[in-house]
């Protein structure tokens, strides 16, 4: 197995699909600096209202007050389109560059896996490959549907308002960040723990798919020794071991967040 970082991995995959992959980046990026605009919109109003002529607006020369509001709430109105209208193109990037992707790796890995030679099939489950054909790459899918753009935005996010508390308030920013080191230790250590878990429930429903090929693609020879309630509780034995490496992992993943 490849000790190189799955995201990595990905990368150096997606070559063809890079400028696209950038240009989603972009907009994942732009959307989160408008979504965090407005609080320091409230913080600018509050001081117009407080301040007055001795506002930060004040400073570029717009010196009535009722004019500082109405700029705010033109800028309030701007930055409020310019969300909505990246967060619709992220997301229109982001999901067709999933299909894209997904598309081309099932191929590829269809198309490696027709020339392999007999004895490989011979040690791997139909269920076992159907499985990595199917859920392992919708998996993709998911990732790059949702999960690309929720670590660009925490990223974003971090580093944004990092940058701000420090100029801000230096004196109680190092404070807010102090946990930060230990927080990343406890994602690792979550990492390494969840990882075999998530390995067993993907195993598992290689195996149950396999078994579910079997008896599906032998149905004449099921129903002809009238087999059928036997196969129900093969495959229920199955499902249930699959259930229980799922409330395995369940339980670790989502003690993860609280």
């Amino acid at each position: 197995m490849s000790k190189t970082p799955p995201l990595i991995r990905l990368w150096n995959y997606a070559v063809n699909y890079r400028p696209r992959i950038l240009l989603a980046t972009f907009f994942s990026t732009l959307n989160k600096l408008f979504d965090l605009a407005p609080p320091f919109l409230i913080g600018v109003a509050v001081d117009t209202v407080v301040e007055q002529q001795d506002s930060i607006l004040a400073g570029f020369g717009i010196a009535n007050t009722m004019t500082q509001l109405w700029v705010l709430a033109a800028l309030t109105l701007f930055v409020w389109g310019m969300e909505s209208l990246s967060e619709y193109v992220f997301q229109l990037l982001w999901r067709n560059l999933a299909q894209s992707l997904q598309h081309e790796l099932r191929m590829e890995t269809y198309d490696h896996v027709q020339h392999l030679e007999m004895a490989y099939f011979e040690d791997q489950s139909t269920g076992g490959l159907m499985s990595v054909l199917n859920d392992d790459i919708n998996q993709l899918e998911r990732f790059l549907d949702v999960g690309a753009n929720d670590i660009l935005q925490i990223v974003t996010t971090v580093l944004v308002l990092g940058v701000y508390f420090f100029i801000v308030a230096p004196g109680v920013a190092w404070m807010a960040f102090l946990p930060i080191p230990l927080i990343i230790w406890g994602s690792m250590r979550f990492q390494k723990q969840m990882a075999p878990k998530y390995a067993n429930v993907r195993e598992q429903v290689g195996m149950l798919n396999s078994q579910l090929a079997n008896n599906l693609s032998g149905i004449a020879t099921v129903k002809s020794f009238t087999a059928e309630a036997f196969e129900v509780q093969r495959i229920g034995k199955e499902s249930n071991v699959y259930r229980n490496h799922n409330r395995e992992a369940i339980k670790l993943s989502s003690a993860f967040v609280p």
